[in-house]
């Protein structure tokens, strides 16, 4: 390991590795930590985990450390990755409160929390983010094909750590279209078992 902290380190705080240490995992996460700690480099497993994410939590504070959680959605892979350290989605018009805008605006740290349902995953993503304006060609960019909604900037998030987490706890859910592609290839099959069944009959009869 070279003489840097580890990556860990931006979640792991002294107060942190003190309360873990009182709890028994401290060898657990030092044995990660001699490793590296997080995962510092956007690589598939990462990509992959955003191709198929519709929804996320993005976290930012106010510079007196004021904590602020807005959800993110779009259609699956809304979240784009631009390089091995960045990722950008478009950022659409909502409800014009812009605690987000204002919170990047003097404190760049920020947080996502990406969960995926349906496989039992959750990612954590730790890093600093920008809102970008005035820049249509990025916006565009960004705007996920054939969807509905007005891109009012860009934001752009520097990945600095990113974990996945255990699924422990996490309840199994579908979205609607996921039930509903499931549904309809059901009732396929239920429209062709009983068009077989009734050319059996015509056969027997």
């Amino acid at each position: 390991m070279s003489g840097y902290p580890p990556s860990s380190d931006i979640a792991f705080t002294p107060s942190v590795k003190a309360v873990q240490q009182r709890k028994g995992s401290r060898d657990v996460y030092a044995a990660m930590e001699a490793q590296g700690g997080f995962r510092t480099l956007i690589d598939d497993r990462l990509r992959m985990a955003l191709a198929i994410a519709d929804s996320a939590y993005l976290v930012t504070a106010s510079a007196d450390a004021q904590p602020y959680a807005q959800h993110r959605g779009g259609p699956p892979g809304f979240i784009r990755v631009m390089d091995e350290h960045t990722l950008g989605f478009a950022d659409f018009s909502g409800n014009r409160q812009y605690i987000t805008a204002g919170n990047l605006a003097e404190n760049p740290r920020a947080f996502l929390f990406v969960m995926d349902y349906a496989e039992r995953r959750r990612v954590k993503i730790w890093g600093r983010a920008r809102m970008v304006d005035n820049d249509p060609e990025l916006c565009l960019r960004l705007m996920p094909a054939g969807y509905g909604a007005k891109p009012e900037a860009a934001l752009m998030f520097e990945v600095d750590a990113w974990d996945l987490n255990c699924p422990q706890h996490i309840p199994r859910k579908f979205g609607a279209a996921q039930v509903t592609a499931v549904l309809a290839e059901r009732d396929a099959r239920i429209a062709a078992l009983e068009a077989e069944l009734s050319r059996l009959k015509g056969e027997i009869s």
